[in-house]
């Protein structure tokens, strides 16, 4: 059975994966394939597991200290006024977080607050959303400046 996160950290590893932002201790940081909430971005744990307690309790530790890092930055980078983190796996059986920074008005017209799966999901993954390459490219650099300052800073 093919593991779709498996299958993205294989493109990093194969420097094929345009998504791609930077490879920390216990995972792979990637701007999302959709942009629906700008700077979405996701962390994919090394381990394949499907859940948080079965990683060993060290690397677990520091993936999720790497997770706060790299929510961090991404708030930063993005300018976020609020953070989603959320780690979910149901579609993908493999530990990976979604980082959404959030903005005032940003689920209009669906809802004036809420969680972001309040937008419907051909809508937030809609073609409409995906980034042109250049956008992407832009987005990866801002993003691996801005983790470079948060890791220094530690």
């Amino acid at each position: 059975m093919s593991c779709f996160i498996c299958e993205r950290i294989e493109m990093i590893k194969n420097e094929t994966n345009l998504y791609f932002v930077k490879e920390l201790e216990t995972g792979y940081v990637v701007i999302g394939d959709f942009q629906y909430f700008y700077g979405r971005t996701i962390f994919l744990c090394k381990e394949h597991v499907t859940e948080l307690h079965y990683l060993e309790s060290t690397f677990k530790q520091k993936h999720l200290e790497e997770m706060a890092l790299v929510q961090e930055a991404v708030a930063k980078a993005f300018k976020a006024e609020k953070m989603n983190i959320e780690m979910l796996g149901n579609a993908d059986s493999h530990v990976h977080w979604h980082l959404f920074p959030r903005q005032q008005g940003d689920l209009q017209p669906y809802a004036s607050k809420g969680p972001v799966w309040w937008v419907p999901l051909e809508v937030m993954e809609g073609e409409a959303a995906r980034p042109t390459n250049e956008k992407l490219a832009e987005m990866v650099e801002t993003l691996r400046k801005t983790l470079d300052e948060v890791l220094e800073s530690e």
